[in-house]
This record gives structure tokens, sequence and C-alpha cells, in this order.
């Protein structure tokens, strides 16, 4: 029972932790300083990645089970997952840094349309960035994150612990990814939201891709709730 009691503050403890660090670091010079180095040079940039997407993913995941239950819940595997985000990190990380150097040679070649002035060329060569990316890796980079998420879930109610990969292939809602997070999610949301994550500074584009997951799960559980609530007063009529 006093564990079941703990579970909500170390949970919120966690979550308050990984933004006032992430704080701290942007805002105090020093650390600043030091965050834009190690981001960015070539010994620690993997290294970050996995602390900047395991920390601040794995809080939005946490944030948006409090959004969809009303109360703090650790999710099953809650370590496996911590992990899992850090290598999506250095994973992301590695994509942003191919398809952000690869899209600047086809514009210098003339492949794709540019421009003199620095302020459209910034813009036109993040909006090629992230629509290349997430039209190209990003759908493949969601179902592999799909199906990690649904084998832990079925690993948790599954008694003997065996979850065979087609199992996970079966129980995923291919129609609604493809019709939703492929169709409208990608468009929307992520070529947008990526483009503006491009045109920062490089030692801030993987943390605010973290960031950004935050923020879509968050939207995507007030689009739940919406339809609850009106439900709840049609039934109070």
């Amino acid at each position: 029972m006093q564990n079941c009691k703990k579970e909500p503050v170390l949970i919120l403890s966690f979550i308050i932790f990984t933004f006032a660090l992430f704080a701290a670091v942007l805002i105090i010079t020093p650390t600043r300083e030091w965050f834009s180095v190690a981001s960015t040079n070539g010994g620690y940039t993997y290294l970050m990645a996995f602390a900047k997407f395991a920390l601040l993913a794995t809080s939005g995941e946490l944030i948006a089970i409090k959004m969809a239950t009303g109360s703090f819940k650790k999710p099953p595997y809650i370590i496996a997952r911590f992990i899992i985000w850090g290598l999506i990190g250095i994973w992301i990380t590695y994509m942003m840094k191919v398809f952000f150097l690869g899209t600047a040679v086809l514009m210098e070649k003339g492949l794709l349309p540019t421009s003199s002035d620095e302020t459209v060329y910034l813009i036109l060569h993040a909006f090629y960035t992230s629509a290349t990316m997430n039209l190209t890796f990003g759908p493949t980079f969601m179902a592999v994150h799909k199906c990690s998420d649904t084998y832990l879930m079925l690993r948790a109610k599954s008694e003997d612990k065996k979850v065979k990969l087609s199992t996970v292939i079966d129980t995923v809602d291919w129609k609604h990814f493809v019709t939703f997070t492929l169709f409208k999610t990608v468009p929307l949301f992520w070529i947008p939201a990526h483009t503006l994550t491009f045109m920062l500074p490089a030692a801030y584009q993987v943390m605010l891709a973290a960031l950004l997951s935050v923020a879509l799960g968050v939207i995507l559980n007030l689009k739940k709730k919406a339809p609850k609530k009106a439900e709840e007063s049609q039934n109070k009529e």
C-alpha cells in the first residue's frame, strides 16, 4: 500500500526534476555553453541524445497517462521504456544529421529549389529536411515504436511473458496508424513542427524534437477527453 501511495509522488518528482534540469541548463550561462558544446561534439552527441529523449519523452509518456487516467501511474516496464526512448533519441539524432546535411547538398547541386537570401534559404532548407525525414524515415520510426510499445503492453498481460512478433503485429491498430498517425499527424503536426526545429541551432534541435513528443502526447489526450466531456454533458441533460 505504501508503494502505491508513493508512486504518484515519485512520478511527479521525476517529471519536475526533468523539466527543472533542462530549464536550468538553458537558463544558466555556463551550463548552456557546456550543453551546446556537448550536444554538437562528436564524442558526446549520441550520449546527450540518449539523455534528452530518455528523460523528456519518458516524462511526456507519464504526463499522457495522467491526462488519460486522471492519476499518475507507472506504465509496465518503465525502465525498458526509458532505455528504448534513449535509443530512439540516438536513432533520431543520426537521421536528423543525415537529412539535414543531405538536403543541403541537394540544394547546392541545384536538385532542390534554393535562394541566395539567407532567411529564405534557412526556411527552405528546414522545410526540405523536415518533409523528407517525416515522409521517409518518420513512418518507419513510428511503426517500430508502435510495435515496441505494443510488445511491452502484451508482455505485461501475458502470464508466461512470451510474446511472438506475429502477435504484436496483429495487435497493432494499423488502420488507425495509417489514417490518423501517417495521414494527419505527419502533414499537420510533424512536418511544420520539425521545420521550426531545423531552423534552430544544432545543439537544440534534438531537445526540441523530444519536447515535441511531449506536446503531441498532450494534444492527443486532449482530443480523447473532448468526446468524453461531451458525452457526460449529454447524460446530465
